[in-house]
Parts: structure tokens; sequence; C-alpha cells
């Protein structure tokens, strides 16, 4: 089971922006290899850092407002968010380091 919600247009606002921990958002979509290849990953720093860090899964197939507010033009792409701003953003595949360094500049 995987400690990653689903994050959607009408639940962005709420979950993320209102959110009082840092929260790390992934943008995928099913037809996407990479991020099929980052799930395991942010599923993985979930169980790890779920305590401090909200996890959440953007599906841009289904909701596109907040791609398109957020100016996502690549996929995968993470956005850590800390206070409802968006304070780290990667596009493409990235290694665990990579993201757990980002995340940890904000427990």
């Amino acid at each position: 089971m995987s400690n990653v919600a689903d994050v959607t247009d009408a639940t962005f606002n709420d979950l993320v922006v209102k959110s009082t921990k840092p929260v790390v958002v992934d943008y995928w979509a099913d037809w996407c290899a990479p991020c099929k290849q980052l799930s395991p990953i942010i599923d993985e720093l979930a169980r790890d850092y779920g305590d401090k860090v909200t996890f959440l899964k953007l599906d841009t197939n289904t909701s596109t407002q907040v791609p398109t507010q957020q100016g996502v033009l690549g996929l995968p792409t993470i956005q850590v968010f800390v206070g409802g701003e968006v304070v780290k953003s990667f596009t493409g595949a990235k290694p665990k380091s990579v993201l757990l360094k980002a995340i940890e500049e904000y427990l």
C-alpha cells in the first residue's frame, strides 16, 4: 500500500497550499515511462519521511488546471512546497539522493 495520496485540481489548495508541513507533489501520467520509474522512489521516501512531509501524486491526464498554473511543461515533475510556495522543482526522473537532499533542506 502506497503512502502517497492523490491530489486533484479540486483538492490542491487544501492539500498543498494550506498544508502546515512541506509537501512533495509528483506530477505524472500513465503514458510516461520515467514517471513509472520514479514512482517507487517517491513511495520509499513517503514511507521514510511521511510523518514530516506530505507526499502527493497528481495525474496530469485528469487534472490539467494545476499543472498549467504551476508551469509544469514536462513529466515527471516533482515540486516541493513549503508554506504554499514552490521552493524546489525538478523535471525528469531523478535519483533518490537528489530528491532526498531537496526534502531534507526543509525538515
